[in-house]
């Protein structure tokens, strides 16, 4: 029995880079082509948004002397070579997907057009969104908030290094308590992390709820969908 039909992963650029200090592990990626392709074997609809931080952040480049907005440019170009990673991965495994930029790059991706990413998804395809939201100042964190809202998306499942959200940072507070379930106004009034605060109300003005949990543990995204409690449910 499946709970989400149509889901939207996200991941963290820096989640590819494994125990490398920098770029993109294969063995993260198989990890990753592995769990995706178990979710489109149980009739799961997949879109995933990947970050560009294991390549480049935007927000770091003002230490580097480069602009604001340029920088946040380049960031999206890293997300970019992040999904064409990920593409070939999945494909290795045997699983159809379509690579979706907000940027124009016809060489590489298809542009962002709702009705048909949202036909792809239909199809069995897994779609991967790349480029962020196409605009400087956005996370990857809103672009997957904005997306999950456009193509109609049960959930967003953001995996992470640990099995949920906590009252404090775990790697850095041994005492820090975990949720099983929070609301989005619970989250707001604790100034939890979940994700930026714009992507946050997008999905709390929009009523959709995010799962956040340990995406190292290749049981848990199957768990998940078929409804099983893992990590921390935000929502209402």
């Amino acid at each position: 029995m499946i709970k989400y039909r149509r889901v939207l992963l996200k991941l963290s650029g820096e989640s590819l880079m494994g125990d490398q200090g920098f770029g993109i592990d294969s063995k993260m990626l198989q990890h990753y082509a592995e769990q995706v392709k178990e979710l489109i074997g149980l009739g799961v609809e997949v879109a995933i948004v990947i970050g560009g931080g294991n390549i480049f952040r935007g927000l770091q480049a003002k230490d580097s002397g480069i602009e604001r907005v340029q920088g946040d440019y380049m960031g999206m170009l890293a997300t970019v070579i992040n999904g064409m990673a990920l593409q070939s991965s999945l494909e290795n495994n045997g699983v159809f997907t379509r690579l979706v930029s907000a940027l124009t790059i016809n060489q590489v991706a298809e542009p962002y057009i709702r009705r048909r990413a949202i036909r792809h998804l239909e199809k069995g395809r897994v779609v991967i969104f790349s480029a962020g939201t196409g605009s400087p100042y956005f996370t990857t964190d809103s672009a997957a908030a904005l997306r999950a809202n456009e193509i109609g998306a049960d959930v967003i499942l953001k995996g992470t290094r640990v099995d949920g959200i906590y009252s404090a940072d775990p790697e850095k507070d041994p005492t820090a308590t975990r949720f099983d379930e929070l609301t989005f106004a619970k989250v707001i009034s604790e100034g939890l992390s979940v994700m930026d605060m714009t992507a946050f109300t997008l999905c709390q003005e929009n009523n959709i709820p995010i799962i956040v949990f340990d995406i190292n543990d290749p049981s848990n995204l199957k768990r998940i969908v078929e409804g099983e409690r893992v990590g921390t449910l935000v929502e209402g």
